[in-house]
């Protein structure tokens, strides 16, 4: 028997809490009942998004509402501006581009973080419609400077866009404080869910867009959805089960404290960081490391691919390789929404026993010491 790890950076873990509130008898979703759990949630996820707005639910992946982001607030032929410097960065142009958007692509090496001069030299080059950005790159456990971004766009006319799939819940990300105009994010990361629900939150400028937008949509008729949620219904059937235990998992998040989560994540990365260069490992984004995530490269003559499958399949922990030309060059080991200090410390464990499998020259107990340095601040007194 193996018993086995779920470590990478979606779908992540799910507490047993919220896997028992999933599985209650289902309840039709126009009834009384469906609405007082959907506006307990409804309320929870504000202050997750920490906005006065409305946070919408949709029966969808992340992706859904990274559509439902470019199709409410932009017309054709609109210029905006892309950060891509990853897989996900590289999605939000494809969705503009299937749209007919203009795209200006601002191209960062992947494991690099997008400087803010750079997003000043694209806005000055032009009036752009929308800048759309991951707060963190999944792909490469990167984490964007959306802070100082949205220093900029707010000055402007141009709408601040953010993928927050991999940082809502991780870092703090106060979108109404820094003028976000644009939040998404996915139930299937630190919201402790599996699959299945995308969340969106408009700021009032980026609702002004929506009434210029031109645009098709049907589905994600934010509008619509919007007027329907505000009664604490949906526009179309909801994932009924899931948003029972969205609301189990928000309590669990917000009982926790905001604070003590971020801090909680940060102490994560910060040892998996450590574990993995007390052995000689290199990280791939060192100088904006994301805390959702620690992406390691792969020594160079063990092949990644391998590496990763020997892990998930042989020894029943499953991390994520990479992507792209980073295929079987890296290792992602994600420590977001359920992990905790003993999570990490059995990721580390594994990930030195396997390099030992493939000939890498390990100190065994190295890399677990290392982070455990680190995971000694998050100890009870």
């Amino acid at each position: 028997m193996i018993k086995r790890y779920l470590m990478a950076p979606g779908p992540t873990p799910v507490p047993a809490g919220v896997l028992l509130a999933m599985a209650e008898p289902v309840i039709h979703h126009r009834t009384p009942q469906f609405e007082a759990i959907f506006a307990e949630a409804q309320e929870d996820l504000k202050k997750l998004f920490q906005t006065t707005q409305d946070v919408l639910v949709l029966a969808a992946s992340g992706t859904g509402a990274m559509e439902a982001a470019v199709s409410n607030t932009l017309s054709p032929d609109d210029r905006v501006i892309v950060v891509n410097g990853g897989k996900f960065g590289e999605r939000w142009a494809k969705i503009c581009g299937s749209y007919g958007v203009a795209v200006d692509e601002i191209k960062v090496e992947w494991g690099k973080a997008v400087s803010v001069a750079e997003v000043e030299a694209a806005l000055s080059r032009g009036p752009a419609r929308a800048l759309l950005i991951q707060a963190s790159e999944t792909s490469t456990g990167v984490l964007h400077p959306v802070k100082e971004i949205a220093a900029l766009t707010r000055r402007s006319q141009t709408l601040l866009i953010v993928d927050g799939i991999t940082a809502v819940g991780v870092v703090d990300l106060p979108m109404d404080d820094w003028g976000v105009d644009v939040l998404v994010t996915g139930s299937q990361k630190a919201l402790m869910l599996p699959p299945g629900l995308a969340f969106i939150s408009l700021s009032e400028r980026a609702w002004e867009a929506t009434k210029k937008a031109r645009l098709p949509k049907f589905y994600f008729d934010l509008t619509r959805e919007r007027d329907n949620q505000a009664k604490h219904t949906t526009a179309y059937t909801p994932a009924i089960s899931m948003i029972v235990g969205l609301r189990a998992a928000l309590k669990l998040i917000l009982g926790e404290g905001l604070k003590q989560v971020f801090a909680r994540h940060d102490r994560l990365a910060r040892a998996g960081r450590a574990g993995a260069q007390a052995i000689g490992l290199k990280l791939l984004a060192p100088e904006s490391p994301s805390p959702a995530l620690t992406a390691i490269l792969v020594p160079e003559k063990v092949d990644g691919k391998k590496l990763v499958s020997y892990l998930r399949d042989k020894m029943g922990v499953t991390f994520a390789g990479g992507q792209d030309h980073l295929k079987g060059k890296i290792v992602r080991i994600a420590h977001i929404g359920y992990a905790g200090t003993f999570d990490l410390i059995v990721g580390l464990g594994a990930l030195e026993m396997a390099l030992a499998r493939f000939g890498y020259p390990v100190e065994f107990g190295k890399s677990v010491g290392a982070a455990q340095a680190v995971l000694m601040e998050g100890m009870p007194a």
